[in-house]
């Protein structure tokens, strides 16, 4: 039986929403009258769902969700909204809530929102736990010249190796930081074949979109244009391995694969490269300097 913490200051919307919920039949019912109570009550009953009035003393229903979500992020928020606090509600949906009922729809709508929402969030468990029982996984992309692309695939394989349980949440942020600068390298030094001095003068470019930059028009341009950067990674229980390869000329390297520093692998005195070898395992080069292959160990294994 799921649990309901019903959040309201108010004596008679609280009724109404006890006397909804409880007739059903399917509940069990806990309740707190303010925010401060109800982070207490998530505490002491784990509840499975909260719904929350939203203007309330000491603690707003805005403020509650913003807690649940930090907190307790598998247990979904539903705002029950009244006139006037519409703006507070739309922000809090924007915060993390799952839905809304409005006050005056309760008898008609409550029910059938727990219940939806609920269904979902039990099926997002289910998921995780079938997730845990992943043992191998392989994930191959092919991108294209677009630096927008990046920030999305650097966190689907921080999110692939942390389902595998490779490494704590600094290892995951680690991990991302030497995934991207790869990434970039592969991107900008590799398939544009721009340099440090052409990078650090479009600096701004990389940050704002606008503007007809170099980047701009080495990506429109061929051979350029038709460059991918293609991305493999294999993880199992004991590691995680990521191909990067671009299709660039490549760059100067020493016989045993890695990387010659005096040619600057990151064309910036060398500070992707640096950064990569320290936060991975294993960090080597095929022979024509277009390809990286980062490893990332068991931290467990690590320190066993």
């Amino acid at each position: 039986m799921a649990t309901v913490l019903i959040v309201d200051d108010s004596p008679v919307d609280m009724r109404l929403a006890r006397g909804i919920l409880d007739k059903s039949g399917a509940f069990e019912l806990v309740f707190a009258t303010n925010g401060i109570e109800a982070v207490t009550q998530l505490e002491e009953s784990q509840p499975d769902i909260v719904v929350t009035d939203m203007q309330m003393p000491e603690m707003n229903g805005l403020e509650l969700v913003e807690h649940v979500r930090a907190r307790h992020p598998l247990v979904p928020v539903i705002l029950m909204t009244a006139h006037g606090s519409e703006d507070l509600a739309v922000e809090a949906l924007e915060k993390g809530a799952a839905s809304y009922v409005p006050k005056d729809n309760l008898s008609r709508d409550l029910l059938d929102t727990v219940e939806n929402v609920l269904a979902v969030a039990r099926a997002d468990r289910r998921h995780d736990r079938l997730m845990d029982c992943l043992v191998h996984s392989e994930i191959c992309l092919e991108i294209e010249n677009d630096p927008a692309l990046i920030p999305p695939l650097v966190d689907q394989l921080q999110d692939a190796v942390a389902r595998m349980s490779l490494c704590d949440d600094t290892g995951r942020i680690r991990l991302g930081i030497a995934l991207e600068e790869a990434l970039l390298n592969a991107l900008y030094h590799g398939n544009l074949e721009l340099t440090t001095d052409e990078l650090r003068e479009e600096s701004s470019a990389l940050v704002e979109s606008g503007g007809d930059s170099v980047i701009d028009r080495r990506r429109r341009q061929s051979p350029y244009s038709d460059r991918k950067v293609r991305v493999t990674a294999r993880m199992n229980r004991d590691e995680a391995s990521f191909v990067i390869q671009d299709e660039g000329p490549g760059f100067a390297a020493h016989a045993n694969g890695e990387a010659d520093a005096s040619q600057n692998l990151s064309r910036e005195s060398g500070r992707g490269l640096v950064l990569m070898r320290s936060l991975m395992d294993e960090v080597r080069f095929n022979d024509e300097g277009n390809e990286v292959t980062l490893i990332k160990r068991c931290e467990q294994i690590n320190r066993g």
